[in-house]
Formats: structure tokens, C-alpha cells, sequence
């Protein structure tokens, strides 16, 4: 018989039995986050829950531990989680295969991607838990793979970004198979209209549990912008991570494009950065992810979608190294650092013409970002201020590019023909 000691005792406070306060012991976890304070009492208590929490307040432990603890281990699949994407469900799916260490539960990732072969035999071994993306967990239900009459727990993650992408009609279909008396829990970073409406439909007497406190961006990240020129980015960039000496850092650019080429500069410079983007295969961006979370490699180049369930608590870092086009993107970036209580660190490279994305940046944070001078970084261009004040009311609004060069103190460039100056082609 196992003796099991209740460690962390906070957590115990809340309810949690010892062979997972084993598990959270660990893990390194001490104190439960306000998420997991507020969300798991009332789990326990069976209660549907509808949690409101930023990115990397331990929601997955907030939500995974009341669930782990309603399961009976000699019984098959009881709980189910939807996500937006193969990165978190992976992610997630190991998050609580550790919480679930001395249990006897199993639990397994499923996503597009990956061999459904491979898949349907891991289903085979009766998971107890399951977290997929709503494409895949369809497909398998279509084919049987994946019963879900003894579902005791529901549970949804990033509610908003599944909607983001279209999964609507995909999550309705899931839980509108879920036909017997089951939990349900839904966590988002916002909820809107339509996540409202979700609710109101597959949820009985929810508790609404909202720890985001209306703050954007993680407190604990120091943010800082850097004024550079489209030239200069590069050397800028080597200049910055040879004085900051990251830990682990994110490098966000806005292509796919721009990610392999910026991967590939800095291999030859001698960093060993790695790519995560969109046209990687998914046994190479697992690859990638696996090695990023085990610190074998500490530089990672990616765009927006596929750093979307990126939750490595580590990463100390934030590098956008393209000023983000959306500018809400730039909450999701940063707040890729600074988990958990950590201290993170953000900068973004920002050139002249995208003063005006700064601004609307810190008017959406509510927070003036400082600029930060890289010591020993001399700008081959040198980078017009940014304007800090606004100019009089009955200022006229004249674009730089229509300025003569001696007006901007930037160099002429050498005159050709613009393409209306060619002529016609002549028909043949």
C-alpha cells in the first residue's frame, strides 16, 4: 500500500488527495495560483464552471486535478478536453499524464497531423482522459474510436481561440453527443457573445470564476521596445541576445517566410534557433516543441498561429523581432513569458513607419512601453525618433515619403523609372 504525503499542503487545503499532491510535490508546485484556488473547490463540488484566466496562470492543473480526482481508474475514457491546437493538446495532455503519475489514470493527446493509425492504437489501451482538437476527436467518434457515454467531464480550453479559428460547429457537434449527465468547464481568456450563448446551451447553473482582472498583459514582464531600421534588425538582434543571455526566448515574426530565413541567419552565425511555423510537418514541429521544453535547444523562431498553446513556463524571453500586424497578437506574445510569479522580458524592434502600431499597443495595454539601447550596437541607418508628443491640432499631416530628403536627413535613394514609366508592350 502506497503512504502518500500531502504536499504541497495548500493544495490539500483545497481538497486534493495525496497521491496527487505527490504528483504536484514534484512538479515543483507550492501554492496553488489564484485560477486554481477559485476553479477547484467548486469542481470538486461537481459545480459547471466557466473560468476566465490569462495564459499562463495554471488553468490545465485548475482544471485537470478536480477532474483526475472524479475518475475511477479501472474504468475507460470519463473525461475529454477540447483544444484549439496540436501544440496544446500535446502540452495539456502531458501536464496531466504528470499530475496523474501515481494514480493509475492514463491520459493521451489526439490532433491532425499524426498517424491515425498510431492514434487509434493508443486509444486502444482505454485512455481515461483525452485531449484533442475538435477535427480529430470528430473524425475518431465517426469511426468509433472514441466512445464518450461515459464522459464524467467535459472540459473546453481557450474557448475564444477555438472560435478564432472556426471550431463553432465542431465543438456543438461534441457536446451535443455528451447526452447523459456529465461536468462541464469552460476556460477563456475573454468571454464574448458567442461563448455566452455556449454556455447558456450546454452548461446547468454555472459558476463564473473570472481571475484575468481585466489586466492584458502579464505584471510581471518587463517591456521595452527598440528603435531599428529594416537593415539593422539582424545585428541588432545578435547584439541583444549576447547582452541579455536568455534562458530560453521566443523570436515572433510575422511570416513563414521571414521565420526560416531568420532561422536559418542565425544557424550560420553560430545559435543553434530552431523554426516553428505553419508548413513544418507535425512530427517535426513535435520534434522542435519537445526539445524547446527540455532546454536542448534555447532559441525558437516562430509566427503567431504556431506558437498558439506554446506554455513552457521557462521561456524567459520575448523577442518580436516583426512589430506584431495585429495588435492583440502582441498580448499573446508576451505573454508567452513572466509564468507562473517569474520575472519575463520583452522587446519588440519596432522601425519608424510602425511608431504608429507602438502607440496603439500601449493605448490597448494601458501601458507606456520604455525604450531600451543595446550597449554596443552602433545603426548603420539611423533610426528616425519616435514622436513622443502630439503635434498641434492645425498641424498639417505630411507623410515623410513625400518630404524632400534634405526635410527627413535620410539619404536620397538612386532615382529609376517606376513601372507606370514603362512603356506599353506592344502586341504580337
Amino acid at each position: 500500500m502506497h503512504r502518500f504525503v500531502n504536499k504541497p499542503a495548500a493544495f490539500a487545503a483545497l481538497g486534493i488527495l495525496p497521491q496527487f499532491n505527490k504528483a504536484l510535490d514534484k512538479m515543483g508546485f507550492e501554492q496553488p495560483t489564484d485560477i486554481q484556488r477559485e476553479m477547484i473547490p467548486l469542481l470538486l463540488q461537481g459545480r459547471d464552471v466557466v473560468g476566465q484566466a490569462r495564459t499562463g496562470t495554471g488553468k490545465t492543473a485548475a482544471f485537470g486535478l478536480p477532474a483526475l480526482q472524479r475518475m475511477d481508474p479501472a474504468g475507460r475514457l470519463q473525461a475529454i478536453a477540447l483544444v484549439p491546437t496540436r501544440e496544446l493538446a500535446v502540452q495539456v495532455a502531458g501536464e496531466i499524464v504528470r499530475l496523474a503519475e501515481f494514480s493509475g489514470l492514463n491520459c493521451i493527446p489526439i490532433y491532425g497531423g499524426q498517424r491515425i493509425r498510431q492514434q487509434m492504437h493508443a486509444l486502444g489501451k482505454k485512455p481515461h482522459f483525452v485531449v484533442g482538437t475538435p477535427g480529430r476527436v470528430q473524425d475518431f467518434m465517426r469511426r468509433g474510436n472514441l466512445p464518450l457515454d461515459g464522459i464524467k467531464v467535459a472540459i473546453l480550453d481557450e474557448v475564444d481561440r477555438m472560435l478564432d479559428i472556426g471550431f463553432r460547429d465542431d465543438i456543438r457537434t461534441i457536446l451535443g453527443q455528451i447526452r447523459h449527465p456529465h461536468q462541464t468547464v469552460f476556460v477563456s481568456a475573454t468571454l464574448d457573445d458567442e461563448i455566452k450563448r455556449l454556455v447558456r446551451t450546454f452548461t446547468t447553473d454555472s459558476v463564473e470564476v473570472n481571475v484575468s482582472c481585466d489586466h492584458l498583459t502579464v505584471e510581471d514582464t518587463d517591456q521595452f521596445y527598440c528603435s531599428v531600421e529594416s537593415p539593422d534588425k539582424f545585428r541588432l538582434l545578435m547584439s541583444l541576445l549576447k547582452q541579455e543571455e536568455p534562458q530560453l526566448v521566443i523570436i515572433f515574426c510575422n511570416t513563414k517566410a521571414m521565420a526560416r530565413k531568420l532561422a536559418k541567419k542565425m544557424f550560420q552565425a553560430g545559435i543553434e534557433a530552431k523554426e516553428i511555423h505553419g508548413d513544418l510537418v507535425q512530427e517535426r514541429r513535435d520534434k522542435v516543441m519537445s526539445r524547446f521544453r527540455k532546454h536542448h535547444i534555447k532559441v525558437l523562431v516562430a509566427t503567431d498561429l504556431a506558437a498558439r498553446g506554446i506554455d513552457v513556463s521557462a521561456i524567459s524571453h520575448i523577442i518580436n523581432y516583426d512589430t506584431p500586424q495585429d495588435i492583440e497578437s502582441y498580448v499573446h506574445r508576451v505573454g508567452r513569458t513572466g509564468r507562473m510569479g517569474a520575472r519575463g522580458r520583452a522587446f519588440t524592434f519596432v522601425t519608424h513607419e510602425e511608431g504608429g502600431q507602438l502607440t496603439d499597443i500601449e493605448k490597448l495595454i494601458n501601458r507606456e512601453i520604455h525604450q531600451y539601447k543595446v550597449e554596443g550596437f552602433v545603426p548603420s541607418v539611423q533610426p528616425r525618433q519616435r514622436q513622443t508628443e502630439p503635434p498641434p491640432e492645425d498641424a498639417p499631416v505630411i507623410s515623410s515619403r513625400f518630404l524632400e530628403p534634405a526635410a527627413t536627413g535620410i539619404p536620397a535613394p538612386p532615382r529609376t523609372l517606376g513601372g507606370r514609366f514603362k512603356p506599353a508592350r506592344r502586341r504580337r
